[in-house]
């Protein structure tokens, strides 16, 4: 199976396309952006696209980050991933930002928690920790920088992603065996197509995730009756 995956949640604007089972992308393009993912990243698919023998036609499914990220850039994504899969009428499945950085780590650091750390402003971080072998330890959640260190436990912990380092220096703060193994702002994509092609359909839709509850409510006491 051939599979195209996108990924606009974080500082990158990024597709490949990627034969199951093979070492290396057909074809990829990644570019470093926080803003402009909109206009971007259809000229970059087709781009992607126009290197890949059979084209469109040749996909058997549609892989995306749905987050956590940022707001605008997860609708640009998956969106274009959506209509895509619409079109070839192939099935789309959504990859989270934190699965896709620590899954590089998944069975390379023996004995080590896996962590992936992303910056979601104001001291806060999109957070999540796995065992060597891939087993979730800390579900996905949105905290700050220390209660992140703290919810590591024991370790030792091998960090990945833009906030690597800021929890890393809250794990060292408290003695724990802490390496920041990639900073990198966004997650390869090369990785989102893999886990992509792996994901059920069925349990992974191509939906934004967002962790943090909206900062605004109705103000239902202030409505005026209705006549």
């Amino acid at each position: 199976m051939r599979i195209l995956a996108i990924d606009t949640a974080l500082g990158a604007c990024s597709a490949c396309v990627l034969e199951a089972g093979a070492a290396e992308p057909v074809a990829i393009e990644q570019v470093a952006m926080e803003r402009g993912h909109a206009e971007a990243l259809m000229p970059l698919i087709e781009r992607v696209m126009k290197a890949v023998p059979g084209g469109f036609s040749s996909l058997g499914r549609v892989a995306v980050t749905v987050g956590p990220g940022s707001y605008t850039g997860l609708r640009v994504g998956v969106s274009a991933a959506r209509a895509i899969a619409f079109a070839a009428k192939i099935p789309a499945v959504g990859v989270t930002t934190l699965a896709a950085c620590a899954a590089p780590l998944v069975g390379r650091e023996s004995g080590r928690v896996i962590a992936a750390a992303l910056d979601a402003k104001h001291g806060q971080v999109w957070f999540q920790a796995l065992s060597s072998e891939g087993r979730p330890i800390v579900a996905l959640r949105q905290v700050s920088y220390r209660d992140a260190a703290r919810a590591i436990g024991a370790g030792p912990v091998s960090l990945v992603g833009s906030a690597a380092l800021a929890v890393a220096n809250e794990a060292w703060a408290i003695g724990l065996d802490a390496l920041v193994i990639d900073d990198s702002r966004a997650p390869d994509v090369t990785w989102v197509a893999r886990l992509g092609l792996i994901a059920d359909p069925e349990q992974a839709p191509p939906r934004p995730l967002y962790l943090k509850a909206p900062e605004t409510t109705p103000q239902d006491r202030a409505r005026l009756p209705r006549r």
